[in-house]
């Protein structure tokens, strides 16, 4: 296993489309075993490949407490099969988006299908928490940001900030805004 670096906003990649996976064989639980220790180095609680510049649709996520058990679920080509009419609201975060948060609004319930370490589909119902943080990754996969959900003022002032940040590094790409943000 091995960390990799996380892209962080403005870098243009984080809005690329990620690729289906053909199948999870060696090479990707690899990927997946290192993005799970990425993820836990951060800390943070879900990672999707184009996160460490691999746009494959792969995501590793534990929700477990501090304390807790690990509970490391590792997904690929994951698609949402239905989500109820009841919304959650969570404060949410990324490790692309360091030390910003925000209330965000998504489908309290979900039915999720995506291959598993092993290579085996698997259909789950979640709530809460968990499907919060996959309906989060997910949209990572499409190119779409947690900010992408939030009011455009805020979503601009956070993204001047990075970009700002970014230029200051020297290492600035602008990033355009997702087609589907909410106002």
């Amino acid at each position: 296993m091995a960390l990799r670096p996380i892209i962080i906003l403005p870098d243009s990649r984080l809005r690329t489309m990620s690729e289906p996976v053909a199948r999870v064989d060696a090479a990707i639980r690899t990927l997946m075993d290192d993005m799970m220790e990425t993820m836990y180095e951060a800390p943070g609680i879900g990672l999707a490949a184009i996160q460490i510049a691999v746009p494959q649709r792969v995501v590793v996520i534990d929700v477990a407490k501090e304390g807790d058990a690990p509970e490391p679920l590792f997904i690929a080509n994951p698609e949402i099969l239905w989500s109820s009419p009841e919304i959650g609201t969570y404060e949410e975060g990324c490790l692309s988006i360091p030390d910003y948060y925000a209330e965000v609004k998504r489908p309290a319930k979900i039915g999720v299908r995506f291959l598993d370490r092993d290579n085996n589909v698997v259909e789950r119902e979640v709530d809460g928490l968990l499907a919060t943080c996959i309906q989060h990754e997910i949209d990572h996969l499409n190119g779409v940001l947690f900010i992408d959900h939030i009011s455009r003022l805020k979503r601009e002032r956070v993204t001047k900030k990075f970009a700002k940040a970014a230029k200051f590094a020297g290492d600035y790409e602008e990033v355009a805004p997702a087609t589907k943000a909410q106002d």
